[in-house]
């Protein structure tokens, strides 16, 4: 197995890291690589092999890896593995990978390789687990600041950086950016100028924000991507959908639309993205899709 990490990970993580490494080195040879910028990814899978790689880190760690192998062309018929380390864990969270690092540990070795699908946009980038915009991806704006402010506190799985993602979501619900714009789903207009919104998510997987259940249905073996539109405009209506959200209740709202597809094109006046946590912007336009069976990943029998 080849085993990717992050280099600027903690001595914390390092202590998890050396117990799922223990554990899988009792069946398998291991190579550890630490990696701490594109470049050096680069040079670690180059020489990957046909070994299984197994991504110790985060959701960011993952979209790294997955995104490098695609710009590679070597992504098709790959398994990979996660080890999660990170502070979300959303799509761990979504897939059933145990948060327990020996659990995690475990299932590289015990788990069913699987196809799981993969969202790419018109430029060929690649979003993994979940992409939204409007007041979600400024809670994630802010949320990655208060992230490194509060991620030198606490211990380990308590470590309070977690927090980031609920101060960012109150914060962005009293500035919330709403927009016009068109959204297409498979070449329908299904939100139209006319019609501010709120946000919009397009989802791979279920979560965002460290267990927030953005697109509750969304499935990265199912072969579709969720859509939620929010359309809760004036200000009692955004802070009762964030508080909603928070809870995971949202869809029952009135003001949300739940929908579909293979295909999402959104356009019209300038928003910001989120993508797997990456922020990225401001765009006027952007079209994802969805590639079904991308790869494979080792996920619980």
């Amino acid at each position: 197995m080849l085993v990717i990490t992050n280099a600027g990970a903690g001595t914390s993580d390092q202590e998890t890291l050396d117990r799922a490494l223990a554990i899988l080195r009792e069946e398998s040879s291991v190579e550890v690589a630490a990696t701490s910028n594109p470049g050096e990814l680069d040079g670690v899978l180059h020489r990957a092999g046909s070994r299984r790689i197994v991504v110790a880190g985060g959701d960011g760690s993952l979209h790294a890896v997955v995104a490098a192998l695609h710009k590679r062309h070597e992504l098709e018929g790959r398994t990979l593995a996660l080890l999660p380390l990170g502070t979300g864990n959303d799509f761990a969270r979504g897939t059933d990978i145990p948060l327990d690092i020996d659990e995690a540990a475990r299932l590289v070795l015990e788990g069913e390789p699987r196809p799981v699908d993969l969202i790419v946009d018109e430029t060929g980038s690649i979003v993994v687990n979940n992409v939204h915009l409007g007041t979600g991806a400024q809670a994630s704006r802010k949320a990655h600041k208060w992230k490194h402010r509060l991620g030198s506190i606490g211990v380990g799985k308590v470590n309070i950086g977690k927090l980031g993602y609920p101060i960012g979501a109150l914060l962005a619900a009293f500035h919330p950016p709403s927009r016009r714009l068109r959204v297409e789903v498979d070449g329908v207009v299904v939100n139209d100028v006319d019609q501010p919104l709120l946000m919009v998510a397009i989802g791979n997987g279920a979560n965002v924000g460290g267990g927030t259940e953005i697109t509750p249905d969304a499935d990265p073996e199912n072969g579709w991507l969720d859509v939620m539109i929010s359309r809760a405009i004036s200000p009692g209506a955004k802070i009762g959908y964030v508080a909603k959200l928070r809870k995971g209740e949202h869809q029952e709202r009135d003001d949300v639309v739940n929908l579909r597809g293979s295909t999402v094109s959104v356009s019209g006046e300038e928003f910001w993205v989120s993508a797997d946590g990456e922020i990225y912007g401001p765009e006027r336009s952007r079209t994802w899709r969805i590639e079904r069976a991308a790869y494979k990943m080792v996920l619980p029998r």
